[in-house]
């Protein structure tokens, strides 16, 4: 076994790795880029080597680097985790030339499947069922184009040389087609530094079937049965669970025999996962990763098989470290990504620091990579966390994992909690009769909607607020009975005459009057014309015994500057509280300009000074978190001002560029 390796990789996957090392007596060591210096995995593992800059490619996509933080520590070997390096042939072609072991497959195999396309011609010359659609990669827009036009919409452009849902478009229409495709290969280029695309028929309503194998790169190949990734967005999944529910026994096992078929084929060497989309009795190859896999902790649940220890045997030299005959499926296990992205804003990425971040504890277990006080950037994949339970039941599973998810606060940074809470709960989730298109076709339902403004959410939000405004005036402000809410003439029930405070929160606002605080702790709060009785009581940490009018409930309170976090058991929210005064004397917005939803890089400028526009016409293309963002104008106008070109980097709320509005004739 190694007496050391380096982690190439950041966030949860490093620290997660890390474990297994540690557990097994194995040094460790990892790199980190110069956004990452405080982050948890370089506090975690305790020595990192800093090897560039903030953008993926001046410092995790650097061979030379990281190969080099690799000597310099000592490390006999580099686990590259997943994304980033993990399925770069040059990379594993330089650590091996670099006399390091690659802690993963053979250069070759990774060569075989590298791209989509002959990742697809090595399923078909093993027997395996692929996809009707193109043989090759293409870089050719017009290419791509003509081979859409040939199939049968609908299709799925992807990107040959990676996975995660960048570089992927459903097509169902020949509008806007051209975009589209430039779209695709843009976003291809920037994840992977290949532009090729893939067309292939769009199987609509099919499951997401994914094999995980192993093989000592001697023909030794075994499964630890499959998992369901199902449930996706755009591509990439939220919910993954082994094993698969309402799976047929023989379609079950001709999936799991044809995955292990093709490892063999490959003389495949490490893990791996065999991805497949099932329609009906019908199954299709979809493609190998040839890595570690975000979702193998439901897989090592129900094995009892820890998938990092196998591969770092299996690179050792010391082979498969179970038979086939000796792998059990146990129980269910399922998992939810939670990421930093807004469900009700289009999934926009969400960035800033978190002013306060709680797991659950207990059985659950916890993949992250951040804490309390970390800061998500634009430069990185938006995943925060993974939750991930395990029980005798699928219905248990969920149960603890909608447990979990309730039980979990995240302040600060914008995240899919509720969103996956809500999407856990849908009949078609609870009796697994779902597609991949589910969540597309219920989003409705899964994203809340701008203006459901919980008053009693905000009356203990300003509740709290007062009590700090005031905490000045005792020394435990939580016991002293002398606050009031306010000193000028009240009408009858208490309630200060003129708003005190201004709360926005989900698009929405409320002004806030309050009473003088009772006796017995509690305070009338008036949140626009609503009424409601509010007292909180200190537990520990953020933890308040909230009483609202008739309902007592535990919710957990925190502030940061203007923000103010409630996580009550319904859901999270957060809001921004402005002294009414300095509200109301705020200058109102310019009309025409066009500011960055959250800090990105600038792709393509599509207008210039003087260009006509009409509301909606996109005038910007930013990417941030690996995903494109366009900017569209809301008014008809001209274009006066472009502030920014291709490739700058833009803070968010920055002006990109001004329209001056149209004068509609009187």
């Amino acid at each position: 076994m190694f007496r050391k390796i380096l982690i190439a990789n950041r966030g949860e996957i490093a620290c997660r790795i890390a474990r297994t090392c540690q557990r097994l007596g194995i040094a460790v060591s990892t790199v980190h880029s110069t956004a990452d210096a405080d982050a948890l995995h370089v506090k975690t593992i305790g020595e990192s080597i800093e090897i560039g800059g903030a953008p993926a490619s001046e410092s995790y996509l650097r061979i030379d680097a990281v190969i080099a933080a690799a000597k310099a520590t000592g490390a006999e070997a580099i686990h590259p985790g997943f994304g980033f390096l993990a399925e770069n042939t040059a990379f594993a072609r330089a650590v091996e030339a670099a006399g390091l072991v690659f802690i993963g497959p053979t250069p070759e195999t990774i060569e075989r499947l590298g791209d989509k396309a002959s990742a697809k011609q090595e399923a078909v010359a093993a027997g395996v069922p692929t996809i009707p659609g193109s043989e090759a990669p293409s870089e050719d827009r017009h290419e791509v184009e003509r081979i859409v036009r040939r199939l049968e919409l609908p299709i799925m452009l992807k990107a040959a040389a990676g996975g995660g849902g960048k570089g992927m478009r459903a097509i169902s229409t020949y509008d806007g087609l051209r975009d589209e495709i430039e779209s695709a290969m843009r976003e291809a280029r920037n994840a992977f530094g290949n532009a090729g695309l893939i067309v292939e028929k769009l199987i609509l309503e099919g499951r997401h079937i994914e094999v995980q194998i192993a093989g000592d790169g001697d023909g030794n190949v075994i499964h630890l049965f499959e998992r369901e990734c199902t449930l996706q967005r755009r591509h990439q999944k939220l919910i993954e669970e082994a094993p698969a529910a309402n799976l047929a026994p023989a379609l079950r096992q001709r999936i799991l025999d044809d995955a292990v078929r093709l490892g063999r084929r490959l003389r495949y060497r490490g893990v791996g996962t065999v991805e497949f989309i099932v329609s009906g009795t019908d199954y299709y190859f979809l493609e190998v990763n040839p890595r570690l896999q975000v979702e193998h902790p439901v897989t090592e649940l129900v094995t009892g098989i820890d998938i990092v220890e196998a591969m770092l045997r299996i690179a050792a030299g010391e082979g498969l470290p179970v038979k086939q005959d000796e792998v059990v499926c146990q129980g269910h296990a399922v998992e939810a990504r939670i990421c930093a992205e807004d469900p009700n804003d289009n999934f926009m990425p969400s960035t800033g620091e978190f002013a306060y971040v709680r797991f659950p504890s207990g059985d659950i277990r916890v993949e992250t990579g951040v804490e309390s006080g970390s800061t998500v950037t634009p430069y990185y994949d938006s995943m925060l966390a993974k939750l991930i339970t395990h029980a005798a039941t699928r219905d248990q599973a969920l149960d603890q994992l909608d447990r979990a998810l309730g039980e979990t606060s995240i302040f600060g940074v914008i995240t899919n909690r509720d969103f996956l809470r809500r999407l856990i709960a849908l009949p078609a989730t609870r009796a697994a009769t779902f597609h991949t298109r589910l969540i597309d076709e219920r989003i409705d339902t899964l994203a809340t909607t701008a203006g459901d403004i919980d008053s009693e959410a905000l009356a203990v939000g300003a509740y709290f607020w007062m009590k700090r405004q005031r905490a000045a005036a005792s020394g435990n402000p939580w016991q002293s009975s002398s606050l009031t809410g306010w000193q000028m003439a009240a009408a009858d029930d208490g309630l200060s005459p003129i708003p005190i405070l201004h709360l926005e929160t989900a698009g929405d606002s409320a002004e806030i009057r309050f009473a003088p605080l009772q006796p017995d702790g509690t305070m009338l709060i008036g949140v626009d014309d609503a009424r409601i009785r509010v007292q909180l009581s200190p537990l520990a940490d953020d933890m308040f015994a909230a009483a609202v009018n008739a309902r007592c409930e535990t919710v957990r309170i925190a502030q940061k500057d203007h923000a103010i976090f409630v996580h009550d058991p319904r859901r999270a929210h957060t809001m921004t509280a402005i002294p009414y005064l300095r509200y109301i004397s705020a200058s109102a917005e310019i009309s025409g300009e066009l500011r960055a939803p959250m800090t990105g890089v600038v792709l393509k400028i599509n207008v210039t000074v003087g260009s006509r526009v009409k509301a909606g016409d996109p005038t910007v293309v930013m990417e941030s978190m690996k995903m494109e963002l366009r900017i569209a104008s809301e008014v008809d106008g001209v274009v006066t001002a472009v502030h920014f070109k291709p490739g700058d980097t833009v803070e968010r709320n920055a002006v990109v560029a001004i329209v001056e509005p149209e004068l509609i004739p009187q």
